[in-house]
């Protein structure tokens, strides 16, 4: 397995390691299986293969990559099944969703770093009235200037406040063009299976939202090689770029931060990504500003 990322673009910050996948720099395990019938030794390196090709990687950068999908066979529909919506037509987009994406947008920026003749592009949102942007610590890291772009277009310079590599959250600040300030879901609200729209710059595309739900709480994921941290999974698309941006819930509230994609062979959005809770996104980033 390749230790080297490749692909949508560079820097693409820490790789992030699933706890059933070895890291990348040890060989690939895969968890023993209970006893029951003997398995063919063919059918038994899927899979290996499945988690050979599979890494969790920060999604900060700012180059497009290459993406592919899997056909399944056609399969007869149940009866009683509801059949599709006919071809070209839209399916209904919830009314809860576009109020959300309307109450967030204005608060979310896209983040250009640039340090050392390198850059790296990213998404942030306003924390507060005071001008402090979340964002990524991988986003900012080594960066000499920063600056961020509003949804209005509106290029402002953005100062560091400070950084946390260890949560991989960073604060910056603005002093003038203050943006609206995002509200964040109160603790402990967040439930599996409600609707949530990732919000941020993929690919340097700003003021992108995409939609799915919360898939998963509480689940533990490696920054790097720091230590297991729990996250918000979810199947809402998120690509290089996103990192920093919010994940927002129907009532266009902060659950997390979006920090990392699973991958397949270095490809992009699989609909497995990873955001940090708010809960302790929030507690970091209210140390750095009273620090800074």
């Amino acid at each position: 397995m390749s230790t080297t990322p490749t692909g949508l673009g560079e820097p693409r910050g820490p790789w992030f390691t699933s706890p059933d996948v070895a890291s990348p720099a040890d060989p690939v395990r895969v968890p023993a299986q209970e006893a029951g019938p003997a398995v063919a030794p063919a059918d038994r390196r899927w899979p290996r293969l499945l988690l050979a090709g599979l890494a969790l990687v920060a999604v900060s950068a700012g180059a497009g990559g290459a993406a592919g999908h899997l056909a399944a066979p056609d399969v007869p529909a149940p009866a009683g099944a509801v059949p599709p919506a006919p071809s070209g037509t839209a399916a209904a987009v919830p009314s809860d969703l576009v109020t959300a994406a309307a109450r967030a947008l204005p608060g979310v920026v896209s983040v250009q770093a640039r340090g050392g003749g390198s850059g790296a592009s990213g998404s942030g949102f306003v924390l507060d009235d005071r001008g402090h942007i979340v964002t990524n610590n991988h986003v900012v890291a080594g960066a000499g200037t920063i600056s961020v772009v509003g949804q209005d277009g509106r290029r402002l310079t953005a100062r560091l406040v400070g950084r946390d590599p260890g949560s991989d959250i960073a604060v910056l600040r603005v002093d003038e063009g203050r943006l609206p300030a995002l509200p964040l879901a109160p603790a402990g609200q967040t439930r599996v299976g409600e609707p949530v729209l990732a919000v941020g710059s993929p690919l340097g595309l700003s003021g992108t939202v995409t939609a799915g739900i919360v898939s998963a709480l509480d689940r533990p994921v490696r920054l790097g090689g720091g230590a297991r941290q729990s996250a918000v999974q979810t199947d809402a698309s998120i690509n290089p770029g996103n990192s920093g941006g919010p994940l927002v819930n129907a009532q266009g509230e902060v659950v997390g931060v979006n920090t990392a994609i699973a991958t397949l062979e270095g490809g992009g959005s699989i609909g497995i990504g990873f955001a940090i809770p708010i809960e302790r996104a929030a507690r970091v980033a209210a140390g750095l500003i009273e620090r800074g």
